[in-house]
């Protein structure tokens, strides 16, 4: 299991929110290149990078700040928010970011995700509150239950998906392990873990739910728990 520490971008700085209320945003770094860049330090090999304003404005808002943060480190970037085409797949993809993680347009248009799955490195963020997804910056409230989005996006061959519950994000509550165990179970995809992740405990439990790997960000920045340490137990997961 590897630990993907997050970086959110809003207005070009690195922010964390909670609960997904973008009136929540507390700046944590005004340089996420240079964050990104110790996490590197710290051992880490890839990040979850998002670009929030393009995530409720359906662009690439922060281009530029993630261009700098790929081309400062040698990390396996995977960026999401705002992904609606194949043109700003292809655009990342130019820039080397190693994953593209598509939201909304995946539950709106999931012939898109069929057509780009085959095609490049394609992971699906499903973001549910009470279970039920949400889309457009978690604004757009969906009747589709997390469960069946995950196995029509395994049916369209997405391999890969990041999974959050909405209500744990940015809380440090620990994540909801009854909901990712549902989710592991129900679908062949590797699950990716987000929101809530709060101490060294929390990724020994993801661990023991056979999930794929864990996303971390808050925990980090509030020092809940050390990467090092993290990276370290996740090295030693059994997944």
């Amino acid at each position: 299991m590897e630990i993907l520490p997050a970086i959110d971008l809003k207005d070009g700085v690195a922010v964390r929110l909670s609960k997904g209320l973008m009136d929540s945003a507390k700046i944590y770094s005004k340089t996420p290149w240079e964050l990104a860049k110790k996490f590197e330090d710290f051992g880490a090999k890839y990040l979850h990078l998002v670009d929030l304003d393009g995530a409720f404005a359906g662009e690439a808002i922060n281009y530029k700040t993630i261009e700098k943060i790929v081309k400062s480190t040698n990390l396996k970037v995977e960026v999401g928010g705002g992904i609606r085409d194949e043109k700003r797949i292809k655009e990342y993809q130019n820039l080397g970011v190693y994953r593209f993680i598509l939201g909304s347009v995946a539950l709106k248009n999931p012939n898109f995700v069929r057509e780009v799955a085959p095609k490049y490195n394609i992971v699906v963020g499903i973001d549910a509150k009470d279970g039920m997804v949400r889309a457009e910056g978690w604004l757009d409230n969906s009747e589709i239950n997390y469960i069946e989005l995950a196995k029509r996006m395994e049916d369209v061959g997405v391999q890969t998906i990041v999974f959050t519950d909405i209500d744990q994000d940015g809380t440090l509550a620990g994540p909801n392990l009854a909901q990712l165990s549902e989710l592991v179970n129900s679908v062949s995809c590797n699950i990716i873990a987000s929101g809530g992740v709060a101490v060294l405990k929390d990724i020994i439990n993801l661990a023991d739910l056979n999930v794929y790997d864990a996303i971390c960000g808050k925990s980090i920045y509030s020092g809940t728990h050390d990467l090092k340490q993290a990276i370290e137990i996740s090295k030693n997961a059994q997944v």
